[in-house]
């Protein structure tokens, strides 16, 4: 699995992702779920130049011009609900890819263990089709390989590309054991060192789902 963290070269982007993280910017929920869009946005700039490209020509008024553009079918998926602002921007930009949505949550029980529940999925086949997981935390990172797990059952995907805004080392490393090879790319804003006893990402940015929606 190869990671590629946008936040380590300095760019406009990282203001996006400053300000998801601050908590007085965060008491406007508009602005949160616009930045998490904004974010997505560059996530899906960057991941164009992965794609593959093929000649085309295009007719103008004067005549006729010439450009590569991508020949992949893109299918843009999202763990509710947290999900929806960072796929709206991915969205924006592949605005003809095809769409998934699945439900997952945690279900804790004692001493702070959860399980990933799962109760809910659509989507489109997939079957050698560019993938785009979006979840804005990855924390664990077990819950992004419990929904890729289901996904499959719609098919291979060709290429498999998961974009969070923050991300954990710990759901990294899980992450990079457990989807080893050349066909899985991990996108993420940053890296932070710590997890909670109850996997919470610290210093993160909190629940991005309450930020966004409000609290449940």
């Amino acid at each position: 699995m190869k990671v590629y963290s946008l936040g380590d070269k300095n760019s406009v982007f990282n203001r996006f992702i400053a300000e998801l993280r601050d908590v007085q910017i965060q008491k406007d929920a508009m602005r949160f779920r616009r930045n998490l869009e904004r974010v997505g946005e560059v996530f899906a700039y960057e991941i164009s130049k992965t794609l593959h490209y093929e000649p085309c020509e295009v007719q103008t008024p004067l005549g006729i011009a010439s450009c590569n553009l991508s020949s992949d079918q893109i299918v843009i998926a999202s763990i509710l609900r947290a999900g929806i602002p960072l796929h709206n921007g991915i969205l924006n930009y592949f605005d003809k890819a095809q769409n998934a949505f699945i439900a997952a949550y945690r279900k804790y029980g004692k001493d702070n263990k959860f399980t990933i529940q799962l109760e809910y999925m659509a989507a489109p086949d997939i079957n050698e089709k560019v993938l785009i997981l979006t979840d804005p935390m990855l924390a664990t990172g077990s819950s992004v390989l419990l929904t890729y797990q289901h996904l499959l059952q719609k098919g291979k995907p060709q290429h498999f590309h998961i974009v969070s805004a923050i991300a954990s080392k710990e759901g990294v490393d899980f992450l990079s054991r457990h989807l080893p090879g050349k066909g899985v790319s991990l996108w993420v804003g940053a890296i932070d060192e710590e997890l909670t006893i109850k996997s919470f990402i610290v210093p993160g940015l909190g629940d991005a789902g309450d930020l966004a929606f409000g609290e449940k």
